[in-house]
């Protein structure tokens, strides 16, 4: 068994292909363009697996990918490759859609070439998934869940670009009968998280005794997913999925903003003892342009049809992040030294 894996040197990507590389033990190619978020280090555990290879390509480029494709001859294809922060995306929005929108339609046509030449048997095995997010069905009010049949609303240019590959991939299937499948999953967190997102964020500025920036009032809520749940997911989904079928996973853990940095705050408290509470560290900032209120996954169609649950909940999953950032100064050290140090980002110029 062979599976293409686009991303895989990213924060998801790389879970999924230690997961794939370890405990499943198929063959896996990683293709990634190694952006400031992709990161080799992450998958320093499986980086001599005889079932693993890396290429070094970008998703855009149709001739790497063509080439990729007839040298690996995968049976799944998995595509997490994308860019990622929303706050990068309001002021660097171009990226965005080069990758998100471009890439994914690159992908897509060099899937469906490959996958049109192939003999009966192999063909009909064959499945591509594309892997998105809540964010492209926009902001919840206080009640209701995001289901597979809610309408896409985004609000960032960073969800817009997954909406429109999201219907990329949907027309795919349904004009040439393309075999692809989509996910769209809550936030994720974990190890090897990149530090520009809220939970690692908070983790690292604590640690290095620095402000802990909140967005407005920090009642923003999300529905929190451990990476190692998501990656199961992702391999059931694209293994037993049905194609043109979209799947929602979630964790079924919301919490506001506000209350995810005291979490931290007080684990931190426990594990790592400073004097004073590092809550004292929190300070409210300006919020983030189209900051959407809400987001909540119903992930029942998965549950149900696929058998997938998650092993962790937010308090046993928050727990083992910090210890594991605690643990691993190795990885992110040269990340907060060389790449991104904790700025602000997305910060719209006034005038």
């Amino acid at each position: 068994m062979r599976v293409l894996v686009t991303g895989g040197a990213g924060f998801i990507g790389s879970a999924l292909v230690r997961y794939l590389v370890s405990d499943v033990g198929v063959e896996v190619l990683n293709v990634d363009k190694l952006t400031y978020a992709g990161n080799l280090a992450s998958l320093k555990p499986i980086e001599n697996a005889p079932n693993y290879r890396f290429l070094k390509a970008d998703i855009c480029d149709r001739a790497a990918i063509n080439q990729a494709f007839e040298t690996f001859q995968p049976d799944y294809v998995m595509h997490l490759a994308a860019e990622s922060h929303v706050d990068r995306s309001i002021t660097g929005a171009a990226d965005f859609i080069q990758t998100n929108v471009n890439g994914t339609f690159t992908m897509l046509e060099a899937a469906r070439q490959y996958w049109s030449a192939l003999a009966d048997e192999r063909k009909a095995r064959f499945k591509m998934l594309h892997v998105s997010t809540d964010e492209v069905y926009g902001s919840l009010g206080d009640d209701g869940l995001f289901e597979e049949t809610t309408a896409y609303d985004p609000s960032s240019p960073y969800s817009a670009s997954k909406a429109a590959s999201d219907h990329l991939a949907t027309a795919w299937q349904r004009t040439y009968g393309f075999p692809v499948v989509i996910s769209n999953c809550s936030n994720n967190y974990g190890p090897f998280h990149f530090p520009e997102k809220l939970i690692p964020l908070i983790i690292l500025n604590a640690l290095d005794k620095k402000p802990l920036p909140v967005y407005g009032s920090g009642a923003n809520i999300r529905d929190w997913l451990y990476v190692d749940d998501h990656a199961r997911a992702l391999w059931l989904i694209v293994r037993e999925g049905r194609a043109g079928e979209k799947y929602n996973v979630g964790g079924r853990n919301e919490r506001r903003n506000i209350d995810v940095v005291k979490t931290i705050c007080a684990i931190l408290d426990e594990l790592r003892p400073n004097g004073a509470s590092y809550s004292e560290l929190i300070s409210f900032v300006s919020d983030r342009p189209g900051h959407d209120a809400r987001y909540a996954i119903d992930a029942t169609k998965l549950e149900a049809e696929l058998g997938w649950k998650a092993q962790e909940n937010f308090d046993t999953g928050i727990r083992k992040t910090v210890q594991w950032y605690l643990d691993n100064r190795w990885w992110w050290q040269p990340l907060r030294e060389g790449v991104y140090s904790g700025e602000r980002l997305g910060v719209l110029k006034k005038g």
